[in-house]
């Protein structure tokens, strides 16, 4: 019986391990039919570094556009003694359209020559790329830039730089390329509301290579380089971290000196303020900058910064200098992880939570828009395609706008109210459309050797330590350390879509402390799915340019960054928000003493309060759609 069994089983590896050799095989003689293919060449910048670079193109003499991609990740077509076929499979989709596919490595990445930093400092490699590949025989001159992630988040800044190739951009997943943009200061993702989000802790350990790596020597020729890179690719593999107990390590300045990872580029971050000077030199695109470039750019509502992401389409609709350009920005918004676009499936399911068919004709959408920028085809995408394209959960439907947030959307104010025992689930909190009169606030007691846990949540990249998407937070709402504020069953459906802003009238006896907010959707048998969760830490609450703290028992106002959403909440359901002090691990804990938190070990406990009443009117703004 076993034997047969293990015999089946091994004729069933066999047949997938068959079936996938095939299949690349396939994509390799597909591209080879229509492709010529120039891997590792060097591309030079300014400075004399050369830039790993693999470039398709189709063959024939006529010359075409180019699809740019810029990434600090490994795209080698050999790992492992195995041939991979994930570049040859982006590769051929844009070649068998007509276009140059062209990824290269940031300076300092595995073939790349020169040392990293974080956004692939110095910002004009990006611009020298550009300029190098408009002057090759096979370039009509038109350069598109493609990517999520890492991959896209270089681009903002580079478009600043308004290269006159750089004929159109599709950013997806962007967020660690915003700097400060109005009121959100996240300078990359690292903070929210002045609060460090660890996920930067979490991937820098997987993805910086150490100073020490072999090097392949200068003046490495390209025969050399190719024959090299079949069987060493100069990635490196980290030991598999716990990352759910590494982040508990404190002082958080020694996180990833306690998983033995390379920490210089970490080092340098984790010592900065929101508003250090040194975020403002980087690869960050900052709202004082200008842009240069028509873009179609695509966001997620599980995303880590979805909020700064609609802020930055915006920003640019409002703010670049050239007309065309205001004209010529459009957007998507998903209802997915990060990155997680074309993952999409008939019955989607983000963490827990079915938010039904959420696939989009993305392919079809982009090669349209580098049709229109980079071949001047007069086709029907500005006809055709929605200014805003936006998923509504709950209703479970693709939406469109002509603006962010639709223009048919209005504030409407819920305020915080109770009895003062808002604790839990349990408690007596409410939202109401009145204000209280007299002020019962609710009190709790933070520790932050006992914080808040994150339960799902709009994340990305901290491995093990928290998984994105909605779950189901009863559970968590039985903590005496949550406040829950509730409305009574909607008597008709609402939808949210937009910027959600909040103001809390806060106390505590602490110097410096945080105040966390997540909105969430109640279902009839009491099922809580967040939406999305933002978090503020107190001396920063005049600004990020200087720390104001505490005195002991005085009311403070505090607005904290706005969140953003689309979902309907249907009839029979309610609105609640929960208001705590921590969110851990996706954001760091205060340790309430008032000093700088990164070098410290010992935190204090705090007693805080949330106020409301006539005279402390706290409140969340919710932008219902008529």
């Amino acid at each position: 019986m076993n034997t047969r069994l293990n015999f089946a089983t091994f004729c069933l590896l066999l047949y997938f391990f068959t079936f996938n050799l095939q299949a690349q095989n396939d994509i390799l003689e597909k591209l080879n039919e229509i492709a010529i293919t120039d891997q590792k060449v060097m591309m030079p910048m300014r400075d004399g570094v050369r830039l790993a670079t693999d470039i398709y193109r189709p063959k024939g003499a006529a010359p075409v556009p180019i699809i740019f991609s810029r990434t600090p990740y490994n795209f080698n077509s050999w790992g492992d003694g195995e041939e991979r076929t994930r570049t040859a499979e982006r590769a051929y989709e844009a070649v068998k359209r007509g276009y140059a596919y062209v990824v290269q490595n940031e300076r300092g990445r595995y073939f790349s020559e020169g040392e990293w930093d974080i956004l692939g400092v110095p910002l004009t490699d990006g611009y020298d790329a550009f300029s190098w590949m408009k002057d090759q025989p096979w370039s009509n001159g038109k350069i598109g830039t493609l990517g999520c992630s890492s991959t896209a988040e270089w681009q903002m800044a580079v478009a600043a730089l308004d290269h006159p190739s750089h004929a159109a951009m599709v950013p997806q997943g962007y967020g660690a390329g915003v700097g400060r943009i109005g009121d959100y200061y996240e300078q990359g993702n690292w903070y929210r509301g002045g609060v460090e989000q660890l996920l930067f802790f979490s991937w820098l350990y997987g993805v910086e290579h150490d100073k020490f790596k072999p090097r392949i020597p200068a003046g490495a020729t390209q025969e050399d380089l190719i024959r090299i890179s079949r069987f060493y690719d100069l990635a490196p593999e980290n030991p598999s971290v716990d990352m759910a107990e590494a982040l508990k390590h404190l002082p958080i300045q020694d996180i990833l000196k306690n998983m033995n990872g390379k920490k210089e580029v970490f080092d340098k971050m984790v010592r900065r303020t929101p508003n250090h000077e040194d975020w403002y030199t980087g690869g960050l695109y900052h709202d004082k900058m200008d842009f240069g470039v028509p873009s179609f750019w695509f966001a997620s509502w599980y995303d880590v910064s979805i909020s700064p992401n609609l802020a930055l389409f915006n920003h640019v609709r409002k703010n670049a200098k050239d007309q065309e350009i205001r004209d010529n920005q459009y957007l998507v918004i998903a209802p997915t992880l990060h990155c997680a676009y074309t993952r999409a499936t008939e019955n989607t399911i983000v963490g827990e939570r079915s938010v039904g068919d959420a696939r989009l004709n993305y392919e079809e959408q982009i090669y349209a828009w580098f049709d229109l920028w980079l071949k001047g085809e007069q086709n029907n995408f500005k006809e055709k395609t929605p200014r805003v394209q936006y998923y509504t959960m709950g209703s479970n439907t693709w939406q469109s706008a002509n603006e962010w947030p639709p223009a048919t959307t209005k504030l409407e104010t819920y305020y915080i109210n109770s009895k003062g025992s808002a604790n839990s689930l349990y408690g007596d909190g409410k939202l109401t459309t009145t204000k209280p009169k007299q002020d019962m606030p609710d009190s709790f007691i933070y520790d932050p050797m006992n914080p808040v846990t994150s339960y799902g949540g709009n994340v990305c990249c901290t491995g093990n330590a928290v998984q994105g998407g909605a779950f189901d937070q009863q559970q968590m709402e039985t903590r005496n350390d949550i406040l829950v504020y509730t409305t009574d069953v909607l008597s008709e459906g609402v939808e949210v879509s937009g910027f959600i802003e909040s103001t809390l009238y806060v106390s505590s006896d602490a110097k410096d402390t945080d105040f966390t907010i997540k909105l969430i959707d109640v279902y009839p048998d009491g099922t809580a799915y967040n939406l999305d969760e933002t978090i503020q830490r107190v001396r920063y609450r005049e600004g990020y340019d200087k720390e104001v703290f505490m005195q002991k028992g005085k009311v403070y106002k505090v607005d904290l960054t706005p969140m953003s959403t689309s979902n309907y909440f249907k009839k029979g359901h309610r609105i609640r928000i929960e208001i705590s002090s921590s969110n851990f691990p996706r954001f760091a804990r205060n340790l309430n003493t008032g000093g700088t938190n990164y070098d410290e070990s010992k935190g204090v406990v705090a007693r805080n309060k949330v106020h409301h009443s006539d005279t402390y009117p706290s409140q969340i703004r919710l932008p219902i759609k008529r």
